[in-house]
């Protein structure tokens, strides 16, 4: 079944009971050119174990969608790339707020990119396409979830921007949500920051569009919904006996133990004491484990809610105690340890050459690209306390260095170096991709970079019940897993550089968003003024790098590389630094460790290639090496590193066959004109 649906000024062509049949939901999605197949899978007969949501979502992106053969090796698509994983997360993110609380069966959510188009983003069309498949299948879910990115040209915010428009875009923010309901936000400024008026004006446009979306969406499949598997949705681990009995018996122990967790994100103390109740009385673990986890979370919100304290004693908008120490490493280019409260991150930049820049792949690019600042997130067992061996590169760490990296890069703008900033989480309770950005960015200066400004970043959330509402401001661990609503904001004095935000119950308003953007200002200015006093008092390291920029003309960048790039090579192993040349422009960056070395290449590139008229005459005479011969004439050398010309038709006047001439061979030539810096020669 073909079904089309005008939105947005843009045609969306859904194709039903086509393809995949035999998983619960499945749907092909067509947009332009772009075709995206969407599954749902459940396994009801599962058995259930624990408090949590099995949800898998796999976004995978295949090569011969935009006419590519896999890269490396293997021609075949092996682990997924960067970017398919961010968006496996994004989708993730968005849909699970969905889900009714009580579904603890394992699902599986796939998208598969068939086909691109150039223009549109794949992000917004597979959670689209995602959340149809979802509608239309046999699970609960009843809600057309939708998402849409909006850019901003000439102070204008545009709706679901072309790539081609995202590039000329100041920022990039993707939104996702049900009728008036948003669930998940991502933001990032391409330049400078966003001010919190202009953040709110461009969620409510979201909005606006978001419910005209849904609605459509719901009309439209509501009739090609399948019928509703029947689930019991009763938690069989939910034991309302040994609830109270445990509430009764253990609460002083149980609320003793939750105050010690607001130091710690380590649960091994609860967990010890969840076995010795079980061991006790006799009960089942499981029960257990999901009685004292709703006992946890009623104190916990109870505290909030009517006692407007938390459980380190804290006020709701009190940001933690703050530490800085900078360059305590004294081999790295720039170093910054950054403490809050029990979150701790040691921030480690790399300043770079063009060789050490990124280089990647996006299914919508036929070249391979390169990206000059790299952040790097890493998290291991230590930092609470676990003892598991350190692995590959998870989900989360990837997610939480790509949200540090877009709240720094508008800062960076201006540097064209390769940047690497690692940040190592030495300590976690609360928010370390928050720390990591403050870390990052004084590592930014530690490194003698100087950014445009210093960028914050601090974590808000929220308890939630009824009209009741509290905003938290610098959560901890324990108030990010009970609490209802996960919001990231980094930013300098002036406004917002990224931001995220996720979602657990689904009656958000705006004016909840407004709260919790304001009180984030105002703590996200408090960390600026600790992180300034920190910057001012910097001490650079020995051996952090210097540089200079320059330009020359563009058809003098071959001499100064010379053939095979020899000549580079010399200066660069003459004068101790590294040279980068923009061919396309000109721009001539040397950087080093020794400024007196850097300004003496510079000072030698620029006289080797501009030649001064007052060094030679019409009429001198020199005996030259001849550096090239080429079709047209020789080139020879007169002085180190400044040659002249004799054109081919001087050789025919006086019979010499330019094939007899030898590269390194010496002979005689006279100065015969001089123009525009170049220097024309006859043989004597």
């Amino acid at each position: 079944m073909e079904i089309k649906i005008e939105n947005n000024d843009s045609l969306e062509t859904i194709y039903l009971d086509k393809v995949a049949k035999a998983a619960n939901g499945s749907i092909l999605y067509k947009k332009g050119k772009a075709v995206i197949l969407a599954t749902i899978t459940t396994d009801i007969n599962a058995d259930i174990e624990g408090d949590f949501l099995p949800l898998t979502v796999q976004y995978i992106e295949k090569s011969y969608a935009n006419g590519k053969f896999p890269g490396g090796y293997i021609k075949r698509e092996g682990k997924p790339n960067e970017f398919e994983i961010l968006t496996s997360r994004l989708i993730d993110r968005s849909l699970r707020p969905l889900f009714p609380k009580s579904y603890r069966y394992p699902i599986q959510i796939t998208i598969i990119v068939l086909s691109i188009d150039r223009e549109l983003d794949l992000q917004t069309l597979s959670l689209n396409a995602a959340s149809i498949a979802l509608l239309i299948s046999d699970l609960p879910i009843d809600r057309a979830i939708n998402a849409i990115r909006i850019g901003r040209i000439n102070d204008e915010f545009i709706i679901n921007p072309t790539l081609e428009q995202m590039k000329q875009s100041s920022i990039d923010l993707f939104i996702s949500g049900e009728n008036e309901n948003i669930f998940m936000i991502e933001f990032k400024s391409k330049i400078g920051e966003l001010s919190e008026d202009k953040m709110i004006e461009a969620i409510e446009l979201a909005q606006k569009h978001i419910d005209s979306t849904s609605k459509i969406y719901l009309q439209t499949f509501s009739k090609h919904i399948k019928s509703h598997l029947e689930i019991n949705f009763e938690d069989s681990s939910f034991n309302t006996d040994i609830f109270n009995l445990i509430k009764d018996k253990y609460s002083k122990t149980l609320e003793s133990c939750f105050l010690s967790m607001a130091k710690n994100e380590n649960a091994a103390l609860l967990n010890n004491i969840i076995k010795d109740i079980a061991n006790n009385e006799n009960f089942n673990q499981i029960e257990v484990e999901v009685a004292v986890s709703k006992i946890k979370r009623e104190f916990i919100r109870n505290k909030i809610l009517n006692e407007e304290t938390r459980l380190d004693g804290r006020a709701l908008d009190t940001v933690r105690d703050i530490s800085i120490e900078t360059n305590l490493l004294p081999s790295a280019h720039g170093s910054t340890l950054f403490t809050r409260g029990q979150t701790q991150v040691l921030a480690v930049c790399t300043i770079g050459n063009d060789n050490d820049m990124q280089s990647y792949e996006m299914l919508t690019s036929k070249q391979p690209l390169k990206s000059n600042f790299i952040f790097h997130y890493n998290f291991p067992s230590f930092s609470t306390g676990e003892a598991y061996p350190i692995g590959s590169v998870s989900r989360r760490e990837l997610g939480h260095g790509n949200l540090a990296k877009k709240a720094l890069e508008s800062s960076i703008r201006h540097d064209n170096r390769a940047i690497r900033i690692v940040s190592e989480v030495l300590e976690s309770n609360g928010s370390s991709s928050m720390a990591s950005v403050c870390g990052g960015s004084l590592s930014l200066f530690s490194a003698g970079i100087e950014p445009l400004f210093l960028v914050a970043g601090i974590a808000m959330g929220l308890i939630k019940e009824g009209k009741n509402y509290k905003i938290l401001t610098d959560i901890m661990g324990i108030e990010d897993y009970d609490g209802d609503m996960d919001f990231k904001v980094a930013g300098n004095t002036d406004g917002i550089t990224a931001l995220q935000m996720d979602i657990k119950i689904n009656d958000i308003n705006i004016d909840i968003l407004k709260d919790s953007l304001f009180k984030a200002k105002e703590a996200r200015l408090s960390i600026l003024e600790k992180m300034k006093i920190a910057k001012d008092n910097i001490i650079l390291n020995e051996n952090t790098p210097i540089s200079q920029i320059f330009q020359i003309p563009t058809n003098k960048i071959s001499s100064i590389i010379g053939q095979g790039g020899k000549n580079i090579k010399d200066i660069i192993e003459r004068f101790s630094v590294n040279i980068d040349i923009n061919k396309e422009n000109g721009n001539v960056r040397i950087s080093g460790t020794n400024k007196e070395n850097i300004e003496n290449t510079k000072e030698y590139i620029l006289s080797s290639i501009f030649v001064k008229l007052d060094d030679f005459k019409i009429g001198d005479r020199y005996n030259g090496k001849i550096k090239r011969v080429t079709d047209f004439g020789i080139f020879v050398e007169l002085k180190e590193g400044i040659d002249g010309l004799v054109h081919n038709s001087k050789l025919i006047k006086q019979n010499i066959d330019i094939k007899q001439l030898n590269k390194d061979e010496m002979i005689n030539v006279e100065i015969i004109a001089i123009n525009d810096n170049k220097i024309e020669l006859d043989i004597l």
